[in-house]
């Protein structure tokens, strides 16, 4: 369209005004799209969709980070994107490598355990792409992150090894049951007899030999009493009848008294979990109140069950003298404990830690999958 000439009330001529339809269109149709697309990465709740700067910096949100991570956006931009590893893939480099991998390769996509602002874990796929302009210089990435949790629980539970893992926990309570029988029937029982026999002896000796009788009947009825400890250890009453919150009721009710400690049991369980894993977050609560009253020097502890991505969230926090020194520096009997409570808990599939100050108490964390099942085995 050619340039029309305006002019005034006088008819002086005042400029000009040219009309280019076709510019026009194209560049609000363009400004149209990229709204769209905006508006579509930012309300997409099931994947966390957002930018970041070539550093790792966050540079934008979408409604779905937000969920999943927990994070509003002006929490979130402008924190490196490690903030969503745990502590131990932070340690060993895995945010860095995962970005330099992007670079060489355009993307990448992983699966493994992220961390939700709460400190939570969840299963997350992820993939990361580079983002270069037209001169070929990076200029960030592209990240997708996917709650994958309740799909992996689902898979585990349907999977062989769950089965096998199911038989494993229960052929180990069955033997810790048969070792507490044995120990409380035979041993335990004949430790009785040597002591009431050992009782009339003293009463039959003289002073002197009656004392080193006395003695020695002191030393039996202490061992008949690390014993009774044992096999309540091995195996505690309560949790085959009444489930997992009162069998850790009744063992909390045991240690805290020897060990003159104050407990609180808190818990928020939509469902029982199935058998093997209530035994199984049994047992690392147990070892974990066990290394309390071995080596916090605590005055209280408290244990708190709640549901939580189809399965068990457990907290064991206590008010003693916290974490010292470097995990690797504890002294074996302390390090055998805590690696048995994390192999348990991610032999089950789940995940454990352990934080701490010193002087600010110690808590344990761990979460195992505890799907319930209906009567054809979907998962409920």
């Amino acid at each position: 369209m050619p340039d029309a000439e305006f002019f005034d009330e006088s008819g002086r001529p005042r400029g000009f005004g040219g009309v280019r339809t076709g510019w026009n269109t194209a560049e609000q149709a363009l400004r149209e799209s990229e709204e769209r697309f905006r508006l579509l990465v930012q309300s997409v709740v099931d994947y966390a969709i957002f930018m970041l700067d070539p550093a790792g910096r966050i540079a934008s949100w979408n409604a779905g980070a937000q969920r999943i991570k927990g994070y509003a956006a002006e929490e979130a931009i402008g924190r490196h994107f490690s903030v969503f590893y745990p502590p131990e893939d932070v340690a060993s480099g895995k945010p860095g490598r995962e970005l330099e991998t992007a670079v060489v390769e355009g993307r990448l996509e992983d699966e493994g355990w992220r961390v939700r602002k709460d400190g939570t874990r969840f299963w997350a796929n992820v993939v990361i792409t580079a983002l270069f302009d037209e001169s070929g210089r990076l200029r960030g990435f592209g990240k997708v992150t996917r709650d994958m949790t309740e799909r992996r629980t689902a898979e585990r539970a349907l999977d062989e090894r769950g089965r096998l893992l199911s038989h494993l926990v229960h052929a180990q309570e069955l033997e810790r049951r048969r070792i507490a029988w044995n120990v409380h029937d035979d041993t335990i029982q004949s430790m009785v007899a040597v002591g009431m026999r050992l009782q009339l002896m003293a009463d039959r000796l003289p002073g002197e030999h009656a004392a080193a009788m006395r003695r020695l009947n002191d030393a039996v009825d202490a061992s008949i009493t690390r014993l009774r400890g044992l096999t309540f250890r091995l195996h505690p009453p309560g949790i085959d009848r009444g489930g997992l919150v009162e069998g850790l009721s009744g063992y909390l009710d045991q240690v805290s008294g020897e060990a003159g400690l104050t407990y609180e049991l808190q818990h928020d369980l939509v469902r029982e979990p199935s058998p093997e894993a209530a035994i199984m977050i049994f047992r690392i609560c147990q070892e974990a109140l066990v290394n309390v009253g071995k080596h916090a020097r605590a005055k209280a502890v408290t244990v708190s069950l709640t549901s939580a991505d189809h399965g068990v969230l457990v907290r064991v926090a206590d008010d003693g003298v916290g974490i010292d020194r470097p995990l690797d520096a504890l002294s074996p009997s302390e390090h055998f404990g805590l690696i048995d409570m994390r192999e348990r808990a991610e032999t089950a599939g789940g995940w454990w830690r352990i934080h701490g100050r010193p002087g600010a108490g110690t808590t344990v964390e761990f979460w195992v999958p505890a799907l319930a099942y209906g009567e054809e085995g979907i998962p409920l």
